[in-house]
């Protein structure tokens, strides 16, 4: 189970770092792009006011009126459209297409100059000015649609690469949950691995794993605390005459009588065999008392039902107040004497 989920965790960490590692590069991407795009809307701005600059220069001329700043002024458009320099902060759109058609373009425009000259000279009348002129907006159309089809692949692209991006980022986070559904489950079968090394599989107290646990804590007890210890009488005989699973039901009909009397808040283990432990917090003798007395009534009550399986046991106790400086370990080896004298007790007595 362990390997498996081990292999498991380490697909899923390649695949994650695959779909961070292609994010990555997505994200690049669209970096690139998204360059590409600035400025684009600009240039298709300026192409398209060339067009409109270029007839209006074709009318000054025919009517007379020379304008040769406006013709230097689409000169430095077309050289900033075409090779990114000029006052106009025009980039060079990266597009065959575009870059074709603006240079059928300014090569038309060339001609055109060449006829305004003419024009200049000759007069209008003597000159193909005009139809040249609609030959140049048509052109003009033509690279303001190749750029507005640049602009519109490279909008397409990021609009990919987005959704590309959304799809890696959904699977990346389906893969953290399902990480954390397997860290989740991982700690429920470490707890439940923990808890079933700490718990009597028999009686489901805490084992003698547990209360060895308890023991070893050598911090100086600050509160009253009491420990007693429980060691049931007759069991071997119980085993040898009736047979084990009566010793068994014995273990745990005593186990559930203790559980039954002691408080919740304290601590009821079995510390093997027909011994149990517990330890009583924040107690005095008197309560002390008061509990073992209940714990013997409620005992004698379960023996009077008539069950076969009659319950009897010696126990020891110490309480910290008693002791200076005392540890759980301490007394636990006080109870501890303390039952064995009284089942030594008990033996006599049953003579």
């Amino acid at each position: 189970m362990k390997l498996k989920n081990k292999k498991s965790r380490n697909i899923i960490g390649i695949i994650q770092s695959c779909l961070i590692f292609a994010l990555v590069i997505l994200v690049i991407f669209m970096m690139i792009q998204i360059n590409r795009l600035q400025g684009t809307a600009r240039v298709i701005n300026y192409a398209g006011l060339v067009r409109g600059a270029t007839q209006r220069e074709v009318k000054l001329e025919i009517t007379g009126s020379q304008n040769d700043e406006l013709i230097k002024y689409l000169d430095d458009i077309l050289s900033g459209l075409k090779y990114q320099d000029g006052n106009y902060d025009l980039i060079k759109l990266q597009d065959k297409e575009y870059q074709d058609k603006l240079q059928v373009q300014i090569d038309y425009w060339n001609k055109i100059k060449k006829e305004i000259e003419a024009v200049r000279s000759n007069g209008y009348e003597n000159t193909d000015i005009v139809n040249m002129s609609e030959t140049y907006f048509k052109l003009a159309d033509y690279t303001v649609s190749a750029a507005e089809n640049y602009s519109e692949k490279i909008a397409t692209k990021i609009r990919t690469i987005e959704l590309l991006s959304a799809l890696d980022m959904l699977c990346l986070v389906i893969l953290i949950i399902v990480q954390t559904i397997m860290a989740m489950k991982m700690a429920r079968q470490n707890k439940l691995l923990e808890q079933r090394a700490y718990t009597d599989a028999r009686t489901g107290l805490p084992n003698r794993s547990a209360c060895k646990e308890i023991l070893n804590n050598n911090e100086i007890i600050s509160s009253p605390t009491a420990c007693i210890i429980f060691d049931l009488n007759n069991l071997k005989f119980i085993n040898d005459t009736m047979g084990h699973s009566a010793g068994d039901r014995l273990i745990v009909k005593f186990a559930g009588l203790l559980r039954s009397v002691f408080p919740e808040k304290d601590f009821v283990g079995r510390y093997g065999g027909d011994e149990f432990m517990v330890v009583i917090y924040d107690t005095d003798k008197a309560e002390v008392d008061e509990i073992l007395k209940c714990l013997c009534l409620e005992k004698d009550k379960l023996n009077n039902t008539g069950n076969e399986l009659q319950i009897d046991y010696a126990c020891g106790w110490a309480i910290s107040e008693d002791y200076k400086e005392s540890t759980l370990q301490i007394l636990f080896d006080s109870a501890d004497s303390y039952m064995y004298e009284n089942k030594q007790l008990c033996k006599k007595q049953n003579q």
